[in-house]
Formats: structure tokens, C-alpha cells, sequence
């Protein structure tokens, strides 16, 4: 199977649990934290569907730098972010389809001005920067939900909130 390939299968697969997930957030508690020290539930939501894009900037740059290029999601209810993901997913879909094996094994990094965070292979960046990365977060979303006693849905499988 080709690389991208396995990414279009993940993305298809994944996206789904995403949708499902963002889904639950209450926009009337986007700045409902956990912990002083945590994200607001509507920060981490943001930053879940933000991820799916970068995607793209992997696959069609040589560096992201955070000082310069990078410009937070904005994005105000649930609905914007739902919305986001299904732009997002076309324009990823589009991107994936135009590389080639090749292009997966340049390297690609990540900087804060002068400072290179990470640099790796395209296809190395895009598992560990985008796909690991939203999925980490999402469990944490899941956790955030719970505290607000908000249900569940599955990812891989029924949730307890799915159980009969």
C-alpha cells in the first residue's frame, strides 16, 4: 500500500471520530478549564481541528515557522469548527493525492524563528506532527467532556455512554 493511501484510509476513518467528538462541545463552555494550567475546552477544540490542515503545510512546504507563517485558528462555535473540518479534510484530501513516494522522505521542519523545533521526514512529520498529535488530544477532549458530564461517543467502538 502507498503511503498515501494509508494516510487517505486514516484520514477517512479518523475525521469521522473527530467530527463526532467536536460535536459534543458546548459552545457556551469554550472557556471552561480543568486545570489553571490547561487549555479552555474551546482552545483544545480549536487546536484539534487546526492540526488536520497541517497536513497540507507539511505536504506542500520545506518548514513551518511559528514566528512568521503560523496564525492561530479562529474559529467562535462548535458549528465554525465542523465546518473547518470539512474544508480541511478537502484540501488535505487534494494535497495527499498530489505526492509521491519521494516527496514523503524529504525532510520537513518545524522553527521558531532561528530555532529548528524538529525536522524529520515529510511522512514521519505528518504521523507524529498532525495524526498522533490530533489523536492525543482528542482523548484529552474526551476527558474534558466527561468532567463536564457531557456523553461520549465512541472512536473505536461504543463508549460507555453507548452501552444499553
Amino acid at each position: 500500500m502507498s503511503i498515501n493511501k494509508s494516510f487517505l484510509l486514516e484520514l477517512q476513518h479518523e475525521l469521522n471520530s473527530t467530527r463526532k467528538i467536536i460535536a459534543c462541545v458546548p459552545t457556551d463552555q469554550w472557556d471552561w478549564k480543568p486545570h489553571a494550567k490547561s487549555m479552555s475546552l474551546g482552545d483544545l477544540s480549536k487546536h484539534i481541528v487546526e492540526l488536520i490542515v497541517w497536513t497540507e503545510w507539511i505536504t506542500k512546504q520545506k518548514s513551518l515557522n511559528f514566528h512568521t507563517e503560523y496564525k492561530a485558528l479562529e474559529a467562535k462555535t462548535t458549528e465554525d469548527l465542523l465546518a473547518l473540518i470539512d474544508a480541511f479534510e478537502k484540501r488535505v484530501v487534494v494535497a495527499l493525492e498530489g505526492m509521491t513516494e519521494e516527496q514523503w522522505m524529504e525532510n520537513w521542519a518545524l522553527k521558531a524563528g532561528e530555532h529548528t523545533i524538529v525536522e524529520m521526514p515529510k511522512v514521519g512529520a505528518n504521523r507524529f506532527l498532525v495524526n498522533n498529535h490530533i489523536y492525543h488530544h482528542r482523548g484529552q477532549l474526551s476527558v474534558y467532556l466527561r468532567l463536564l458530564d457531557i456523553p461520549i461517543p465512541g472512536m473505536y467502538g461504543p463508549s460507555a455512554d453507548d452501552a444499553k
